[in-house]
């Protein structure tokens, strides 16, 4: 069987790179800074909060580009809050927004309210004319759950999209086989995934340019332009967002990438490859 870079129209042992950048549509400055790195900067693809309040203006300055669906469960701001589309009992919190966390998503998720809220950011998004590239999930709260999992499968084989994965050794710790059940689908996903919330994405660039593994890799960035609206949402991992806006388009990391011969590609490829097949 063709490795997924093959199949890609790669070499079998290319070293290929996805740099995504989550939570477009979260803020203004999210969408600054995340439209930077991907026109600028070394990002290849973005994914899309549609129930976020700058979700619009995100679908109109990304119109070109290439833009998944970040599936959205929670807001875990503590003073900056959104509400689901559907409005599900279930997704909903005592204050009447998403839940905060993903623990207290799945303690108390309906999937079949869950599998509703995200098949309506998905048909939002087609209806603001967003061709969408894949799926991914706000989170972890699909990916990592046993219990929403097939819900994570069945919507992308049946809007026929490529999804993000947890990498192989993380699949063997959750248990319950997700990448099994994905090839089992015909759902195509990238070979590896490397991130780790708190580290700061340079390093973690760093570790990969040290030793580029065969294959197709996502790392994921959340950039945010620093000033007054993330400092007044982010109290406590602002640096975060700030530090992944300058490393999106830091022209040095970018010639770094070019240099070791890593080529940069999205999902979009991905996805036809699925569709094709």
């Amino acid at each position: 069987m063709p490795t997924l870079a093959e199949r890609l129209g790669h070499a079998p042992d290319a070293c290929l790179l996805i740099v995504n950048c989550d939570d477009i549509g979260s803020s203004h400055a999210a969408n600054i800074a995340s439209e930077h790195a991907m026109r600028d900067g070394i990002a290849t693809s973005a994914t899309l909060m549609v129930p976020c309040p700058w979700a619009r203006e995100a679908a109109e300055r990304f119109h070109d580009l290439d833009v998944g669906i970040h599936l959205t469960l929670t807001a875990e701001y503590p003073t900056y809050r959104w509400r689901s589309l559907t409005g599900a009992p279930s997704l909903r919190d005592a204050q009447g927004y998403m839940p905060r966390s993903a623990a207290e998503l799945w303690a108390q998720a309906d999937p079949v309210e869950v599998e509703a809220e995200c098949r309506a950011q998905i048909d939002q998004a087609l209806a603001w004319g967003v061709d969408i590239t894949h799926l991914d999930n706000h989170m972890g709260t699909l990916q990592t759950n046993g219990t929403l999992f097939p819900i994570y499968v069945k919507l992308a084989q049946e809007y026929k999209l490529p999804l993000r994965m947890a990498g192989a050794s993380a699949d063997a710790r959750l248990g319950f086989h997700s990448r099994a059940q994905c090839d089992a689908a015909g759902i195509l996903y990238p070979d590896h995934f490397s991130f780790q919330w708190g580290t700061a994405t340079r390093n973690i660039l760093d570790r990969y340019l040290a030793s580029p593994r065969p294959g197709v890799t996502e790392v994921i960035l959340h950039p945010v332009e620093d000033g007054e609206e993330l400092q007044g949402y982010d109290k406590t991992e602002a640096w975060i967002r700030i530090h992944d806006g300058i490393l999106g388009r830091d022209p040095e990391m970018k010639q770094r990438l070019d240099s070791a011969g890593i080529k940069r590609v999205s999902f979009r490829g991905i996805r036809d490859a699925m569709r094709r097949a």
